[in-house]
């Protein structure tokens, strides 16, 4: 059973829209997922639009993959690397640290996931 950034059971992140590598609603992971989608995060639009500057537009529907394009507000599981590199820009959105795999403490301090957690 996965486990969040507390040690406890990975809870789900969202299911509408439906997220996750595996698309069960679930940051969970495995070695397959080389972008480490593991921390989920409530989508902002500062950090909506650093991500479309930064080539990954997430706002704009892709049908095809059944992706509805997201919006302020809605929670997704994103990759690591983007979540710190927002960080370092000053725009990380929030974490909903009980949605958020553990695996992201071998990179990240729980600390600094404590100050941007979902309030």
């Amino acid at each position: 059973m996965a486990r969040n950034v507390l040690g406890n059971p990975l809870v789900p992140c969202s299911t509408d829209p439906m997220t996750g590598f595996f698309r069960t609603g679930t940051c969970d992971t495995c070695g397959d997922d080389r972008g480490m989608h593991v921390i989920c995060a409530r989508m902002t639009s500062a950090f909506l639009e650093f991500s479309a500057r930064a080539g990954n537009d997430l706002t704009t529907p892709i049908p095809a993959y059944q992706f509805p394009g997201l919006q302020p507000g809605d929670y997704w599981c994103i990759c690591l690397g983007r979540w710190v590199e927002a960080l370092e820009a000053g725009v990380a959105p929030p974490v909903k640290l009980e949605a958020t795999h553990a695996s992201v403490r071998e990179f990240i301090d729980l600390e600094v996931l404590q100050k941007h957690a979902v309030r």
